[in-house]
Parts: C-alpha cells; sequence; structure tokens
C-alpha cells in the first residue's frame, strides 16, 4: 500500500503543478490585454485631443481670414466665398467646441502662428491681398480634409465620424470653389 501511495501523489502534484502554472500564464495575459487595452485607449484618447485642438485652431484662423476677406477685398466672389467659409466654420467650430468640452477638452483662441499669418494677411492690400487670402484658404481648407480624413481613419468614435460625413464633402466643395476663383485671376 505505501508504494502505490507515492505514484499517486507524483500525479497529484504533477496534477496541481500544471493546473497552477497554466493559470498564472492566463492571468499574465488578461493582465498584458488589460495594459494594452487601456494603452490603446490613452492612444486614443491623445489622438482626439489633438484632432480637436489643431481643428479649433485651423477653424479660428479661417474665420478670422475671412472676416478680413469681407472687409478688405473689393472682388465680390471673393467677399462670398469669404462669408460662406466663415458660415461654414463657425456651424463647424460649434459643433467641435461642444463635442470636446464633453471630452473636457478646451479649445482656445489661435495660436502664434496663425496670429502672425492674420497679421502679415492684414497688412497686404489690392490684388495681394485677394492672392494672400486664397492661397491661405486654399491651404488651411487641404489642411481641414487632412485632419478629417487622418481622424476617420483612425478613430472608432462614433460621433466624430459622423462629424467628419456631415462636413468633409462640403469642405471639399469649399476648397473647389476657393482654388476655381484662384486659378480666374492668376
Amino acid at each position: 500500500m505505501p508504494l502505490l501511495k507515492a505514484p499517486i501523489f507524483k500525479v497529484l502534484f504533477l496534477l496541481i503543478f500544471t493546473i497552477c502554472f497554466s493559470s498564472c500564464g492566463k492571468k499574465n495575459q488578461q493582465t498584458n490585454s488589460f495594459k494594452k487595452e487601456a494603452f490603446n485607449k490613452s492612444n486614443n484618447e491623445e489622438l482626439e485631443n489633438s484632432f480637436f485642438i489643431e481643428m479649433g485652431n485651423v477653424m479660428n484662423s479661417m474665420i478670422s481670414k475671412s472676416q478680413v476677406a469681407q472687409q478688405k477685398s473689393s472682388d465680390s466672389k471673393i467677399v462670398e466665398v469669404s462669408k460662406k467659409i466663415a458660415d461654414h466654420q463657425n456651424q463647424l467650430l460649434q459643433q467641435v467646441t461642444e463635442m470636446a468640452n464633453k471630452k473636457l477638452i478646451i479649445i482656445t483662441d489661435i495660436n502664434a502662428a496663425h496670429k502672425e499669418e492674420l497679421t502679415a494677411l492684414s497688412n497686404t492690400t489690392g490684388s495681394n491681398f485677394n492672392d494672400a487670402y486664397l492661397s491661405s484658404m486654399t491651404i488651411a481648407l487641404d489642411q481641414q480634409i487632412k485632419l478629417f480624413e487622418q481622424i476617420s481613419k483612425r478613430t472608432n468614435d462614433q460621433l466624430i465620424l459622423k462629424l467628419v460625413l456631415q462636413y468633409l464633402p462640403e469642405q471639399y466643395q469649399l476648397l473647389r470653389e476657393t482654388e476655381q476663383i484662384k486659378n480666374e485671376f492668376y
């Protein structure tokens, strides 16, 4: 009987050891998956924060430049497109600000680079102003389109994707109009 107990204890010991070892591996896998999930969430949050801040800066800059164009330009087409751009950007800014506030992100005023661009635009006159404004809007609209496309590829946030679907076609339309007017002048 004592000879029979030793092999049974060995088998039981190996079985318990195997079960414990495999469950420890599962805990490590679970811990690693939790870490990866948390890391992905923080990357997504950081990406969304960056999107809202960059988009806010671009929109504020475009609104300011369009308001200057409405006052300084003598060409009716430029005044008309600048009004469209300003109205469109104000609507977009309102929605983006609401979304950002829900995520506790604060969109600040125009950053320093945009202030310098606005000052330079304000200091130009005549046809140089028209060219500078149209070039600036073309670049800004293109930048905004790229921001929309980047965030749509990288986020799963349904509200952001809905915003992109709503405004991206309008951005393309404004870009085409701006480029068309620019080509008419030059």
